[in-house]
C-alpha cells in the first residue's frame, strides 16, 4: 500500500491531478466498453435508431408484394382462421399470376377443423350415405398441401419457450453447414418448436422461423438469420425464402474460429450479421403499395404487376391478430413486412453491418481522443476547448454518418464521444475540486496575514501566487513594542493579564497593517514582520507600508488613551506603549521558506536585515519610524522625510542613508517641520565635511527652536560623536558613514 500510494503521489506530481484523473477515467471506460453492458449497448443501438430515422433505406426495388389478411378481409370472409381450400385458392391464383414464391408469416400447426372427416363426426342429422361420402372426400389440408406442392411455398415455424413433446422431428429440415469454429453458444437457442401439420410441411418447397423479439426496449432492429430451437438448427423465414429461390441446398454459417458468427452465406450470397447471427435490418418507411388484401388474392381480383415475378408474403396487419411491431422508423410494422424489408435489403445490397473492424476503431478512437484531452485540456483556456470539442464531436459523428449512409456500416461514435466528453467533465471537475481546494489553502495560509479583499483576490486568482521562491522588489517593516520588559515585568502575577494586553496592542498594529494592503509574516513576541508586494503585486507598496507605519503610532496613541484612563478608574498601573518602526525597501526573495515537514509563506534578504536593524535603532534617534533611502526616495512627496544618518550596517559593503518619516503630507508642509529639517540639513553638512565647530553650533542653535524636543535625542547622537572625532579624527577616507558595531 505504501508502494502504490508513492507511486500514485509521483504520478500526480509528474502529471498534474487532472490528467491523472482523467487518464483514470479512460481505463475504466475501456473496462467499461470491453465489458459491454446492456445499458451502454441500448445507448449505441439507439443511436444507430436515429441513423435510420434521419435517413431510412430508400427503397429502389420493390420485389415483395404482402397479401394481408386485413380488417377488410375478416369482414368479408369471417373470423379467422378461415378454411384451409380458402389459402389452397389464394396460392392457386398467386401461383397463376406469377409469383416467385410465397412465404407464410402465419401457420397451420394443427388440422382444419372443416375437414370433412371431421365434419362427418361432429354434424348431426346426417345420414350414413352423406357421412360416409364426406370421410371419403380428400382433407381441406391435403386440397392445400396440393397447391402447395405445384408453386414454391415457403411454411412459417416458430420458437416456444417450452418444450413441444409432440413434435415431429422426421419432417424434412434444411441442411446447414458451418464454416469456422462451432457457432452453437452464439446462435439464439429456444427449448421447443412448433410446425405446421406434416401433409403441409412435406409438400412445401421450404421452411423457416418467423420468430422475432424485440429487443429490451420493445424495438425490433435485428432478425436471427439462424436459430436453434429444440435441438434443430433453422433458417429465418426471410433466409430460407432467399435460399429456396437461389435454389441452393445448404446454409453456410460462417464463424469465427472460437465461434461467434460473422454471416450466413447462400452461394455467393454473404449475409452479414453480429456475432449471434443476427441481421441488423436496413428500415425503410412503411410502404402501403406493397399490400393487397387477402380477400382480393382469394378472389381473383388483384392486378397481374402485383404479383408476377415476386415474392408474395401472406401475414396479417389486422389489430385483433397481434403481430404489429416497433421499429426505429415505425411505431406498428406488421411482422410480415419486417420479413418484406429484409429480403428487399438483399435484393438492393443495402445491407447494414457492423463491421469486424469497427470495434477496434472504436477503442483506437476513444484511446487516442481521450489522451488528446488528458494532454492538452490543462494546457488551453474554455474557449480553445469548446471549439477543439465540438470539432472532434463533428468529425466523430460525420465520420459515423458517412459509413452509414455511402457504405452501410454502423460505427458507435457514441463510445468515443462519451469517453472524451467523461474525461473532459472529470478534468474540469478535478482542476475546480482542486481550485477551490487550494482556495481553501489560500485562505488558510493568508487569512490571518492579509486583508480579506486580498486574500479574497489571491483565492480567485492563485495564479499571482508564485510558490517556492521568487525575486521582486518589496517593503520590508519591522516593528517592536518599547521597553515592554518592563511593562511585562508588572503583569508578572497576572499572565492572562499580559496575555490580554499583548492581543489588545498586536490588534490594531495587525488591522493596521492589513489595511494598506500589507502581509503579516510572523509575530515574535511583541514585534510584528510584514512586507508589501507579494504574494500580490502593489504598484505603491513603499507608500502603502509608510501610511500603515503612521496609522500603527495613531493607533497606539488611542490606546494608550484608553489604558491611561482605565488606570484612573482602578484598572492595571498604566505605562504608556510606544513603537519602534523599521522599513525598507530592496529586492528580496519571496516564497514557501522551511523544511518538506513545515513551511510558511516568508521573506529573505539583505533588505529584510536592514529594516530588522533600522526598527532596533529607532530609539537611539528618537523617531519612531525609520526607513531605507529607497523607501524615503518613493514616498518624499506624501510624507515629512528627514534624513537621519549615513550609516555601514554590520555585515555590508555599501553605506545607506536613512530618513525618518515624521508624517503625512501635511505635517511635511508645516513651518515647524520646514526649520527642523533645515536645521538637520546643516548640522549633517557641517558633520559630513569634518567642520566638527560648526556641526556643534548648528545643534546649539536646534536646541534653542520649537523643534528642540523632537531633536534632543538625534543631538546627542551627533554630539557624542562629533566629541570623540575631534580626539580621534576618522581616517582621511571617511565618507560620513558612521559603523554600526552591533547587529
Amino acid at each position: 500500500m505504501k508502494r502504490l500510494s508513492m507511486l500514485r503521489h509521483w504520478f500526480a506530481r509528474k502529471f498534474g491531478f487532472a490528467r491523472l484523473a482523467g487518464l483514470a477515467i479512460l481505463v475504466g471506460f475501456v473496462a467499461l466498453r470491453v465489458w459491454d453492458p446492456q445499458p451502454i449497448e441500448e445507448f449505441r443501438i439507439r443511436v444507430f435508431d436515429g441513423f435510420q430515422r434521419i435517413k431510412p433505406r430508400v427503397k429502389t426495388q420493390r420485389p415483395v408484394t404482402i397479401v394481408d389478411i386485413d380488417e377488410k378481409s375478416l369482414a368479408k370472409l369471417g373470423q379467422w382462421p378461415w378454411p384451409r381450400t380458402r389459402i389452397a385458392d389464394m396460392v392457386i391464383n398467386l401461383t397463376n399470376l406469377g409469383a416467385l414464391a410465397i412465404g407464410f408469416d402465419i401457420m397451420f400447426p394443427e388440422p382444419d377443423r372443416l375437414n370433412p372427416d371431421v365434419v362427418a363426426g361432429t354434424m348431426r342429422y346426417l345420414d350414413d350415405v352423406t357421412r360416409t361420402k364426406l370421410r371419403e372426400l380428400p382433407t381441406n389440408d391435403q386440397i392445400l398441401a396440393d397447391a402447395i406442392r405445384r408453386s414454391r411455398v415457403i411454411l412459417g415455424e416458430t420458437a416456444l419457450g417450452d418444450v413441444n413433446p409432440h413434435l415431429d422431428k422426421s419432417l424434412p429440415e434444411t441442411g446447414t453447414a458451418t464454416l469456422g469454429g462451432d457457432p452453437q453458444h452464439f446462435i439464439r437457442s429456444f427449448p421447443g418448436l412448433l410446425r405446421n401439420v406434416s401433409v403441409l410441411e412435406t409438400a412445401a418447397a421450404g421452411r423457416g422461423l418467423f420468430t422475432i423479439e424485440p429487443e429490451r426496449d420493445g424495438i425490433v432492429r435485428r432478425v436471427p438469420m439462424m436459430m436453434q430451437a429444440q435441438g434443430m438448427m433453422l433458417p429465418s423465414l426471410s433466409l430460407e425464402i432467399l435460399r429456396v429461390l437461389m435454389r441452393t441446398p445448404t446454409i453456410m454459417i460462417r464463424a469465427e474460429p472460437t465461434g461467434p458468427v460473422t454471416g450466413v452465406q447462400l452461394g455467393r450470397l454473404m449475409i452479414p450479421t453480429d456475432y449471434n447471427a443476427k441481421l441488423w435490418i436496413h428500415f425503410a418507411r412503411r410502404d402501403p403499395s406493397i399490400y393487397v388484401s387477402a380477400s382480393d388474392a382469394i378472389e381473383g381480383n388483384i392486378a397481374p404487376e402485383k404479383v408476377n415475378g415476386k415474392i408474395v408474403l401472406i401475414g396479417t396487419s389486422a389489430v385483433g391478430l397481434n403481430d404489429n411491431k416497433t421499429t426505429p422508423v415505425s411505431l406498428q410494422m406488421p411482422g410480415v413486412e419486417i420479413h418484406a424489408q429484409v429480403i428487399e435489403a438483399n435484393f438492393e445490397h443495402a445491407l447494414l453491418s457492423r463491421p469486424p473492424w469497427g470495434i477496434p476503431l472504436e477503442f483506437a478512437a476513444a484511446v487516442l481522443l481521450g489522451l488528446l484531452v488528458v494532454i492538452f485540456t490543462p494546457m488551453f483556456g474554455p474557449v480553445a476547448l469548446v471549439l477543439g470539442g465540438g470539432l472532434f464531436a463533428s468529425l466523430l459523428i460525420g465520420t459515423s454518418w458517412y459509413f452509414y449512409t455511402a457504405q452501410n456500416l454502423l460505427l458507435d461514435f457514441t463510445y468515443p464521444l462519451m469517453s472524451t466528453m467523461a474525461i473532459y467533465l472529470s478534468m474540469i471537475f478535478s482542476s475546480f475540486v482542486r481550485e477551490q481546494a487550494q482556495r481553501r489553502q489560500i485562505r488558510s495560509a493568508f487569512g490571518q496575514y492579509l486583508s480579506p479583499a486580498l486574500v479574497e483576490q489571491l483565492a480567485q486568482s492563485p495564479e499571482k501566487l508564485v510558490l517556492g521562491g521568487e525575486e521582486r522588489e518589496m517593503t520590508i517593516m519591522f516593528s517592536d513594542v518599547r521597553g515592554f520588559t518592563s511593562i511585562s515585568e508588572s503583569y508578572k502575577n497576572d499572565p492572562r493579564g499580559l496575555t490580554a494586553l499583548m492581543n489588545r496592542f498586536l490588534t490594531p498594529l495587525t488591522n493596521a497593517i492589513l489595511a494598506r494592503y500589507g502581509t503579516i509574516d510572523k509575530y515574535m513576541g511583541d514585534a510584528i514582520m510584514a512586507f508589501w508586494n507579494a504574494p500580490l503585486d502593489d504598484a505603491q507598496h513603499q507608500i502603502n507600508a509608510c501610511e500603515a507605519a503612521v496609522d500603527m503610532l495613531e493607533q497606539i496613541d488611542v490606546l494608550n488613551k484608553q489604558r491611561e484612563i482605565e488606570a484612573q478608574n482602578g484598572g492595571p498601573a498604566y505605562i504608556p506603549l510606544n513603537v519602534g518602526v523599521g522599513l525598507n525597501t530592496g529586492i528580496c526573495v519571496v516564497g514557501n521558506m522551511g523544511s518538506d515537514l513545515r513551511f510558511d509563506y516568508s521573506v529573505l534578504g539583505d533588505s529584510v536585515n536592514l529594516a530588522s536593524r533600522l526598527e532596533g535603532r529607532s530609539k537611539e534617534y528618537g523617531f519612531p519610524i525609520i526607513v531605507g533611502s529607497k523607501t524615503a526616495l518613493a514616498v518624499k512627496e506624501k510624507f515629512a522625510i528627514l534624513e537621519l544618518d549615513f550609516i555601514m550596517v554590520k555585515g555590508k559593503k555599501e553605506p545607506e542613508a536613512i530618513y525618518a518619516i515624521a508624517g503625512r503630507e501635511d505635517i511635511a508642509q508645516s513651518g515647524r517641520f520646514q526649520r527642523l529639517r533645515n536645521l538637520t540639513i546643516e548640522m549633517l553638512a557641517c558633520y559630513r565635511s569634518r567642520d566638527w565647530n560648526g556641526a556643534l553650533e548648528a545643534i546649539e542653535r536646534g536646541r534653542k527652536t520649537d523643534a528642540a524636543r523632537s531633536l534632543e535625542l538625534l543631538y546627542n547622537l551627533y554630539e557624542v560623536r562629533i566629541l570623540n572625532y575631534q580626539k580621534n579624527p576618522p581616517p582621511e577616507d571617511w565618507n560620513g558613514a558612521f559603523a554600526l558595531l552591533t547587529k
